[in-house]
């Protein structure tokens, strides 16, 4: 018969020795937080606190425009949860001065390409368009964040869409333990909150929601409009000028980049949803990890590139550097692994992601993960860190192909750290990381802290809370 249950569980608060010395950040981190980087993004903000930030690529014909809100499903309350990710589907159903129609057919008639999407903490619409048609994105941008009509027969059909968008979701395994992972590690607080929100959100949210939601979020201290490739800085922020100025500023505004909030406390504990229908076992565990700001955040990096990625099906197995990998491999321990590093404005969840077939094996795969986490504490080689850079940086860098990638890197730096590394400086950063900061690291993060674990499937093999939190107690031996 199969089997249903939901078992969520809080690890009580632990009395065991920890480290109580904050390791010293190396020289080349602490330098980046204090002095900007030199780049070729170019900044300017207005008296009422909007910001404009471009990049030029000399030579291009074509643009990335976009306006990035520090502001996603975390700057919402439990009875508005889904509101972001909401107005983000009406926003294209017409404004005060063009109809849906309208304006999809303007957007066609230039070529052009509008999106938008929704995170956990930030918000963003963006266009790409021809170098002559950029005056015009803006204008239809500025249009949409400050004039959406937000009509009623607009909301009610949306709602069965994003809908059904919740009910694929649902089928998409890895998105449903990683939305259990955060409601686990951050209980009880908006991180931990979905980003659609709940069904009951969905069906009962109304037009002073969105409105409200608008007021209070979508503030010209809490907006970065982004420019890259074909663009001029003047002339972009003449276009600010023109069609920003009049946005409200917030009662209490902080600079861009600044905490708006409090830091989210990370609770060490667990939510399995057993379901013996499906074969597989998706197994996330995480420690909480580091901030956009941390100091630690690329020794973070450098620590999870060591564990590495593995899947089954492209046949590397134990030829990868990595040696979780030839573990899990020559062991059939798992179909694939994931290892993870999450950044927030504040905090952030480090860890890995199983799904496995092997469920008689989820013990020894656990086993393992944590052996690796003990090595990186104790005993990870040169040789390890050096791959791991190496193929850090190639990630990092190949990140930035093209004027939507560097747009969107552009404005997540800002929204959530208030300035914006260059590539040569990422290069820099990573290159002065050491065997011992990648050991203080794990040491500081890992050894004996509480974890938080998130299980979807036929995971009765799982170990016991309590017996994998004992684990992390000896990543240090």
């Amino acid at each position: 018969m199969p089997v249903s249950a939901v078992l969520f569980r809080s690890a009580a608060s632990r009395t065991a020795i920890r480290r109580t010395t904050r390791a010293a950040a190396p020289r080349a981190f602490a330098r980046f937080l204090a002095t900007p980087a030199a780049s070729n993004t170019k900044f300017t903000t207005l008296r009422n606190g909007f910001t404009i930030a471009t990049e030029e690529f000399p030579y291009a014909q074509t643009a990335t425009v976009g306006v990035w809100i520090d502001a996603g499903s975390r700057a919402e309350t439990e009875a508005n949860n889904g509101t972001a990710h909401f107005l983000e589907h009406l926003a294209f159903k017409g404004t005060n001065s063009r109809t849906q129609q309208q304006l999809e057919v303007e957007i066609e008639n230039l070529g052009a390409h509008l999106n938008a999407y929704t995170s956990r903490e930030n918000t963003v619409y963006y266009a790409k368009s021809f170098k002559s048609d950029v005056p015009k994105t803006v204008e239809i941008l500025a249009d949409i964040l400050q004039n959406s009509k937000l009509d009623q027969s607009a909301i009610d059909r949306e709602r069965d869409v994003i809908l059904r968008e919740a009910e694929e979701v649902e089928k998409q395994y890895e998105e449903v333990v990683f939305d259990h992972l955060h409601a686990v590690a951050f209980q009880a607080q908006p991180l931990g909150r979905t980003i659609l929100g709940p069904k009951e959100n969905i069906l009962s949210i109304t037009r002073d929601d969105l409105t409200n939601y608008i007021k209070t979020n979508y503030t010209s201290d809490r907006l970065v409009l982004v420019g890259t490739g074909a663009v001029n800085h003047d002339e972009l922020v003449a276009l600010a000028e023109k069609h920003f100025s009049s946005l409200p500023v917030s009662s209490s505004p902080v600079p861009i980049g600044s905490p708006r909030t409090s830091k989210p406390q990370f609770v060490g504990s667990d939510v399995r949803i057993r379901d013996d229908e499906v074969p597989f076992a998706h197994i996330a565990i995480a420690f909480e990890g580091v901030s956009w700001k941390d100091p630690d955040y690329y020794p973070a990096l450098v620590a999870q590139a060591i564990i590495g990625n593995w899947d089954r099906s492209l046949g590397s197995g134990s030829f990868l550097g990595n040696k979780l990998s030839a573990v899990v491999s020559q062991n059939n321990l798992a179909n694939s692994f994931t290892s993870f590093s999450t950044s927030y404005s504040d905090t952030g969840l480090w860890g890995i992601y199983f799904i496995t077939q092997n469920l008689t094996g989820i013990d020894d795969l656990t086993h393992f993960a944590f052996n690796e986490w003990r090595r990186l504490s104790t005993s990870v080689s040169e040789a390890e860190v050096e791959r791991a850079k190496a193929q850090l940086k190639a990630s990092l860098l190949l990140s930035l192909d093209g004027t939507t990638a560097v747009a969107e890197d552009i404005g997540r730096q800002l929204v959530t750290t208030g300035r914006r590394i260059s590539a040569s400086e990422i290069e820099r950063i990573v290159d002065a990381i050491t065997v011992t900061d990648v050991q203080n690291f794990a040491q500081k993060y890992l050894w004996d802290k509480d974890i938080a674990v998130a299980a979807f499937g036929s995971v009765e093999g799982l170990l016991d809370y309590n017996r994998l939190r004992n684990q992390t107690a000896s990543l240090r031996w």
